[in-house]
């Protein structure tokens, strides 16, 4: 198949099975890009993930352009976007239409906190997995544990939190290693 039209597939099912935001969107893009296509590693859904959380716009958009470039360059890019934006598009408009005269039906409201519990599971068995990845070391532990209490018992700002741990992480691992080089 041609790769542009698979990669704007491939991201259309991430895009139109995300329920959620981002983080939701994690478990299927392990799935579809990691472990069926073999485009990337999971280290790389890890550093592209959180790149994507410290940019603006949408987690979604951002992971799907990295992606994108990775596998085919800008255009790559370009198929990626739009196909993880294509199915939100059609369904928001959709949604839009008809759900402002249902969204106080209680059916609805105990649907969607259906939804919510299934996408908190998904969240969490995301973040199982990326464990492997991240904490490989005592060192690792350690900030995982600084900025888990960080995050859920202050009011410590987020983007703070990521340059510290980049910093960190150039500190300890970085012993003048070119781009591309070891990983801790």
């Amino acid at each position: 198949m041609n790769i542009y039209l698979d990669l704007f597939l491939t991201f259309a099912r991430v895009g139109g099975l995300t329920f959620g935001g981002g983080y939701a969107m994690l478990p299927i893009l392990q799935r579809e890009v990691v472990e069926k296509r073999k485009w990337v590693s999971q280290e790389d859904v890890m550093d592209y993930y959180a790149i994507s959380q410290c940019l603006p716009g949408i987690i979604a958009v951002n992971t799907s352009l990295f992606i994108g470039n990775k596998i085919k360059g800008t255009l790559g890019s370009i198929a990626a976007v739009l196909g993880v934006v294509f199915p939100s598009l059609v369904i928001i408009m959709v949604l839009a239409a008809f759900l402002s005269n249902f969204a106080e039906v209680e059916l609805v409201r105990h649907a969607f906190a259906g939804i919510h519990v299934c996408v908190f599971v998904l969240i969490a068995n995301s973040v199982w997995k990326l464990r492997k990845g991240a904490i490989v070391d005592p060192i690792t532990l350690a900030l995982f544990v600084l900025v888990f209490v960080l995050s859920a018992f202050t009011d410590f700002s987020p983007i703070l939190m990521v340059v510290a741990s980049a910093l960190i992480g150039v500190a300890l691992y970085g012993k003048a290693q070119p781009f591309g080089g070891n990983k801790p």
